[in-house]
């Protein structure tokens, strides 16, 4: 029956793909590829000669119709310009639009950056919260840091060169001296991995360069009792007002960072205000 392969791809260095990935982009009749010159340096390199054709967020909705009238009779391959398509890369409404149009899907996995940090980093024992990239807009980048300062699970997050500064400078002003570990152009020729806080790595990365994974370590003094919670949110609700935050933001993301009740955080909302 045919079937839609979601096959990962190399992050870097172009021997980090599976025999199996190999197999399955020689067999399928199509490779739907986020970037079509970027796929076919990989191609090239293992001579493999299948069609391609583009497949990205800008086109995906016209795309989509085209693809799935392919599925009914051959194979198609999925690839991302790097990694696995559908995390932080275009392919989710291809997977559910194969779904509703009852064609198997099949992951082909391989290279991740994510599980690749978390190996070299040192700051993973067992779970780990998956962020994504970090949001652009600073109010959206300071409430997503926010979050993690009662979080004891490390957070893994990517970063662009041209924005670590600043997000490393707001890691800095929020979590403090928090471990963290940036692996940087993973496994490319460049390949480093940065270990120490975001003090440090202001001073290390003065020109950023490549691409970022940032391992933040988890928080060890989350407050355990209410007099503790309230300080901490005291803090909160003062800087998310700076930010121009209103009552319903702060007082919902107050209450998920420090337990208290949500009654009890627009209470403290209320009386910051007044003074």
């Amino acid at each position: 029956m045919p079937t839609l392969y979601i096959v990962s791809t190399p992050i870097g260095n172009l021997e980090d793909i599976t025999l199996r990935a190999l197999r399955i982009l020689r067999e399928v009749r199509l490779i739907a590829a986020e970037d079509t010159r970027v796929t076919r340096k990989l191609l090239s390199h293992y001579d493999i000669h299948t069609r391609l054709t583009s497949f990205n967020e800008h086109n995906q909705s016209s795309r989509i119709p085209e693809l799935l009238s392919t599925l009914h009779e051959d194979d198609i391959a999925l690839v991302s310009d790097a990694g696995t398509p559908g995390v932080n890369d275009p392919g989710q409404a291809l997977v559910n639009a194969a779904f509703d149009a009852v064609i198997p899907v099949v992951a082909v996995p391989g290279a991740s950056a994510v599980t690749a940090a978390v190996a070299v980093s040192g700051l993973v024992e067992e779970s780990f919260v998956y962020l994504g990239f970090i949001p652009r807009k600073k109010s959206e980048r300071v409430a997503l840091l926010q979050s993690l300062l009662a979080e004891t699970r490390p957070a893994i997050a990517f970063e662009a060169p041209r924005r670590l500064r600043r997000s490393l400078q707001d890691l800095g002003d929020i979590l403090g001296g928090r471990r963290i570990a940036i692996c940087r152009e993973m496994t490319k020729l460049h390949e480093e991995v940065f270990r120490g806080n975001a003090s440090d790595a202001l001073a290390h990365y003065t020109q950023p360069r490549g691409e970022f994974t940032l391992v933040i370590a988890g928080a060890t003094n989350v407050p355990q009792d209410d007099h503790a919670a309230e300080q901490t949110a005291a803090s909160l609700i003062a800087e998310l007002r700076i930010q121009g935050a209103g009552a319903k933001h702060t007082v919902a993301h107050v209450s998920v960072v420090t337990g208290l009740s949500r009654r009890r955080v627009y209470q403290m909302w209320l009386e910051e205000r007044r003074e």
